[in-house]
């Protein structure tokens, strides 16, 4: 079946700022998680880790269609999209390293991450959860008529989740703000989408409910670009919500403990040949967007930006003991206690 392809819009304005900007931020967000992947090496970082090296264009696109106040809510492959919303280089390798000064006081670590001042409502562990809290966030947008525009976004594996029909059925019902995000990167934890459903394009799911639903080419940030500036409108507009299937790929496993025995060599080879800073690096040159000194200043800036990070984390104090008991939200007559 022949894939619905989001139309780019021609008010779009796309010029060297944006791939300036794209190129800066893909490129922090390949950095920082590299850097994570080596410091879980290091046993600095412990627990669960996965990681989003392959997918930044995802995030670079979404940024550049959103408004600053608009919402982000994703699964737990979660630090390059946190970064990206505005959640500092800092406070997200603090919170992977269990640091008081994490953005979540170092109580969530790498699947949970959250920040009310940025609009980011985590970093989800339950596979597929946030689909229904995005909807969730998005009804109160739309009660409070605030103009607001909620991404909510989830891997290809959370797609077989029964709460997306659900949500879906009464976003359309309602006409919610809401663009929902299914990042393919094809494997879902370790199981190719074909072995997983006879529906491949994942894309077809929200046509069952009459959602406009499209794939879009996520290893290119300005086609991700226009496929949520596009959705931004029609939910701004009272149109309801966009259903978007980005297929991207990961370079590096589901998680730092995944040996990634599903795959070839010469399959990952073909995708590091479009990696999108390598294809965004290469636009900016051709196009004479910057010279080679600015270029390389960006990149500096980058790694500057990355080893301040890791030195705020090393030195951060751990959260003290009574921070057990905080951010609990307890109903103090609650009914069902036995003393």
């Amino acid at each position: 079946m022949a894939k619905s392809k989001a139309n780019a819009k021609e008010s779009t304005i796309i010029n060297k700022e944006t791939y300036l900007y794209w190129y800066e931020l893909m490129l922090l967000l390949r950095r920082f998680e590299e850097r994570a992947g080596m410091l879980y090496g290091l046993q600095k970082i412990r627990g669960f880790c996965h990681l989003y090296i392959g997918q930044e264009a995802v995030a670079a696109g979404i940024m550049s269609a959103i408004r600053k106040d608009d919402n982000i809510i994703t699964g737990y492959k979660d630090h390059a999209l946190a970064i990206a919303k505005g959640i500092s280089a800092n406070a997200a390798m603090a919170e992977l390293y269990g640091k008081a000064t994490g953005s979540t006081k170092g109580k969530g670590g790498s699947m949970h991450y959250f920040s009310k001042e940025h609009r980011f409502f985590g970093g989800h562990g339950i596979v597929g959860g946030q689909i229904g809290l995005g909807g969730g966030i998005a009804f109160a947008d739309k009660y409070n008529n605030t103009d607001r525009v909620t991404i909510s976004m989830f891997g290809d594996g959370a797609a077989r989740q029964g709460i997306l029909h659900e949500t879906f059925n009464l976003a359309m019902l309602w006409k919610l703000p809401v663009i929902f995000i299914c990042e393919n990167n094809g494997y879902a934890m370790g199981t190719s989408v074909k072995r997983t459903s006879n529906v491949v394009d994942i894309a077809q799911l929200g046509k069952a409910y009459d959602m406009p639903s499209f794939s879009v080419d996520g290893m290119d940030p300005e086609a991700v670009h226009h496929a949520i500036a596009e959705g931004c409108e029609r939910a701004r507009r009272g149109d309801g919500p966009t259903f978007l299937e980005i297929e991207t790929y990961r370079y590096k496993g589901h998680s730092m403990s995944d040996p990634q025995k599903y795959r070839t060599k010469e399959e990952l080879n073909q995708y590091l040949n479009i990696d999108p800073i390598e294809t965004t690096l290469a636009k900016i040159k051709s196009n004479k967007f910057a010279t080679e000194a600015q270029i390389d200043a960006i990149n500096e800036k980058v790694k500057k930006e990355v080893d301040d990070c890791v030195e705020f984390a090393e030195n951060s104090p751990l959260p003290d003991n009574d921070e057990l008991y905080k951010d609990i939200y307890v109903q103090q007559d609650y009914p069902f206690l036995v003393d």
